[in-house]
């Protein structure tokens, strides 16, 4: 028996006489190549889409736009290693037709064409919406954190620049009184020792300086943190620990998983987006009414009124933030039924909570019982010498529609999870592209466009096939430049 061999190095080979015949029919680069072609790079907005009448021919980015998807599809996301790419990967050579630019054109391309970048996602929307990939009844909305080009070493807040600079001053104090006593100390002490000491102190007075600049940005900026290396990313909680991050949001369509729309922030909080992407995912599908899931931090009572009155229906689950160990959970919110005929809440021990007044910042009705003095089971339900109130929203009805139907639809609502949660996954794990590798917000959302594009185009494949977005394309021709404004 005898192992497989390869071919010897030095004996002559014919390779084919064209580069297509190293591409097969199914290879996702044809589609690529057919995608990027029947864009209107002009109507896009990319740079040089137009050629001028005179100057250095520039490379036609058409030909940029496919290195980049096809990259970013394959796990090659820096220009240093798509330049690589350019002359030795033959899927590439096929792509830009033996084009070799350097890897600060290709830089310059994607710095260049943020805005046109971001939208080619959406023309590819158009494109799946033809081929009915949406259900466009059910969507699921949901945020996780990327990490940003930022160590948590250059990111500060108030309280950290304070304490850096009272360590300082407290080294600097330490560092002279050493002095000092060299001074008058009968020890012999060289002039080598007494000039480090005072370097030392430069340095620290130089950083001191440098610390107090900073916290100067950072009230002028009235921000809560602070971060040098991009100054828009800020510290989340990503995976139960402390880092310097995006916040990316997505929606989701049940239909086929794929990703309707996206969008890139810095805030840490992700409720106040739910109706934003709840109203853009609506107009996107065309559609009068969506229902839409998303998990408890979307849970914000504004919000979701403006969902409401917008035609679309949440699944929310409530925040749970009575759970605390001296606290009875049988006396949680929760438990306290509500009789909207007689506008009155019922306590667990049966007595009625009336309504005594408005808090009128908030727009709140207030119930309590003239029982609660009386009633043996108080401890367990209130410390407060008045008993124990409850607040109702003005529009509270609004939200109790919403218990109703996430008691009465837990299949559906337990579906989140592989709706939104999935494409995360997928993206970060198998695509390895859970950190940034540009700085500031509106770079970041040009990467994020690119890896949400090359996430749907493989599922889409994985459905349709290569052939038939082929055909798609080619019939389509030109495709229209996408009409809702992100």
């Amino acid at each position: 028996m005898k192992y497989i061999k390869g071919t010897d190095r030095e004996q002559v080979i014919l390779f084919p006489e064209v580069i297509d015949d190293y591409i097969a029919e199914e290879n996702p680069v044809r589609f690529i190549d057919a995608f990027v072609e029947g864009l209107n790079l002009k109507e896009l907005g990319f740079k040089h889409a137009e050629l001028n009448s005179t100057g250095r021919p520039p490379y036609n980015p058409s030909d940029l736009l496919k290195l980049y998807i096809y990259g970013y599809l394959n796990r090659v996301r820096s220009s240093r290693l798509l330049e690589k790419e350019c002359k030795k990967n033959v899927e590439v050579m096929w792509l830009l037709k033996r084009l070799t630019p350097d890897f600060k054109t290709i830089a310059d391309f994607r710095k260049d064409n943020r805005d046109a970048i971001k939208k080619v996602f959406k023309e590819f929307i158009i494109l799946c919406k033809k081929l009915d990939l949406f259900g466009g009844e059910l969507v699921s909305i949901d945020g996780s954190k990327f990490k940003a080009v930022n160590s948590k070493k250059r990111n500060f807040n108030e309280a950290l620049l304070k304490k850096k600079l009272k360590d300082i001053e407290e080294k600097i104090e330490t560092y002279i009184k050493e002095l000092e006593n060299n001074d008058t100390s009968e020890a012999n002490v060289s002039s080598q020792d007494a000039k480090g000491l005072k370097e030392k102190i430069e340095a620290l007075k130089s950083r001191k300086e440098e610390y107090k600049e900073t916290l100067r940005k950072l009230k002028e900026s009235g921000e809560s943190q602070i971060s040098l290396t991009d100054p828009d990313s800020r510290k989340m909680l990503n995976n139960q620990a402390m880092e310097i991050c995006y916040n990316v949001q997505v929606t989701v369509d049940e239909k086929n998983k794929l990703i309707l729309d996206y969008e890139v922030t810095n805030e840490n909080d992700d409720s106040s987006h739910l109706s934003e992407m709840s109203e853009r995912a609506i107009q996107i599908l065309e559609v009068d009414k969506l229902e839409v899931l998303a998990d408890a931090n979307y849970y914000e009572a504004e919000e979701i009124k403006k969902c409401v009155d917008n035609g679309i229906t949440p699944y929310i689950p409530e925040r749970n933030n009575e759970v605390r160990k001296d606290k009875d959970p049988s006396f949680y919110r929760s438990k306290f039924g509500y009789d909207k005929e007689n506008d009155v809440y019922i306590c667990p021990a049966g007595n009625e909570l009336r309504f005594f007044g408005t808090y009128s910042a908030r727009m709140e009705r207030r119930y309590r019982s003239k029982k609660c003095g009386s009633c043996q089971l108080r401890s367990k339900c209130t410390s407060s010498k008045r008993g124990r109130i409850l607040t109702r929203w003005e529009h509270e009805d609004i939200l109790d529609d919403m218990r109703r139907r996430i008691k009465e639809n837990k299949d559906k609502v337990k579906k989140r999870k592989e709706l939104a949660e999935h494409p995360f996954g997928t993206i970060k794990r198998a695509f390895n592209q859970g950190y940034m590798l540009m700085k500031r917000l509106s770079k970041v959302g040009t990467e994020a466009s690119l890896t949400m594009l090359v996430y749907d185009i493989t599922r889409v494949i994985n459905i349709v096939g290569v052939k038939k977005l082929m055909a798609e394309t080619v019939a389509e021709g030109k495709f229209f430049t996408f009409k809702i404004t992100a």
